[in-house]
């Protein structure tokens, strides 16, 4: 009878460590991709762009944006300049670049 409560205890732990191991690799997944597909807009004055590297300043702005391939908007950006444009980023990465009447 001693034995059969033993390997029942034994039983009982071993569940609960496979339990919280489980849990907190579900929370790692999740605070994972917590921070992902974070979309910033920025309404300011089109300062200046570099083609070269593919940078535009916005006033308003916290720091430099870089123009990607993808970016909607991109090709009259040096039209734009010292205009007051809407910048839609993620990660300091613009995604799209319109002119906002105003």
């Amino acid at each position: 009878m001693t034995v059969h409560l033993a390997r029942k205890r034994q039983l009982t732990l071993d569940m609960k460590k496979i339990l919280g191991i489980l849990t907190a690799l579900c929370l790692m997944a999740g605070i994972s991709h917590a921070g992902c597909g974070k979309k910033v807009t920025d309404t300011g004055v089109l300062k200046a762009y570099d083609a070269e590297t593919k940078q535009i300043t916005v006033v308003g702005a916290k720091s430099k944006l870089t123009i990607t391939p993808k970016t909607k908007g991109a090709r009259n950006l040096k039209a734009l300049i010292g205009k007051k444009v809407k910048v839609i980023s993620e990660h300091k990465k613009v995604d799209s670049v319109a002119a906002v009447s105003g």
